[in-house]
């Protein structure tokens, strides 16, 4: 396979998606899928998939709410693309699948490309917990850019 040249994938990666939930990796995913997009002239659409309701809110005292959390998130990695100078729009979906919610709005905002942190959970804990990042490589129709 020829060595695709940078003009190429400025025609095939004009909008890319890029999940966030406010870890580090995540946080470290938006910055990389910013310089990316910068070289690239394109720009990023930035998701935060928020859980229906939540009964551990009921449960417990948070300083904010899970949303206000996810705003504060999504709020962060907008500032972060602004100051690398890469346009960005936010969204924050309710959805029990982070991976279909990844995937649909992908398709309905017309992304190029899902780039997105790999957390790197290895062993029972990968079992156990399944991982995002990969039911959307499993699933996804565009191309998933996995960031570690």
């Amino acid at each position: 396979m020829e060595k695709q040249s940078k003009k190429d994938l400025n025609i095939m990666y004009k909008r890319i998606l890029v999940p966030t939930d406010g870890t580090p990796m995540s946080e470290k995913a938006v910055e990389g899928a910013a310089r990316f997009a910068k070289s690239l002239g394109a720009s990023l659409v930035l998701i935060t998939v928020v859980e229906p309701y939540s009964y551990t809110n009921l449960s417990e005292y948070r300083p904010e709410s899970i949303e206000q959390n996810d705003e504060r998130v999504t709020a962060d990695a907008k500032r972060r693309c602004d100051e690398i100078g890469v346009p960005s729009t936010t969204l924050m979906v309710k959805s029990f699948s982070p991976a279909e919610a990844i995937i649909e709005q992908s398709k309905k905002h017309d992304c190029d490309v899902v780039f997105m942190a790999s957390h790197g959970r290895q062993g029972f804990a990968a079992v156990l917990l399944g991982s995002e990042t990969q039911k959307v490589l499993t699933h996804s129709q565009i191309p998933v850019m996995v960031y570690r």
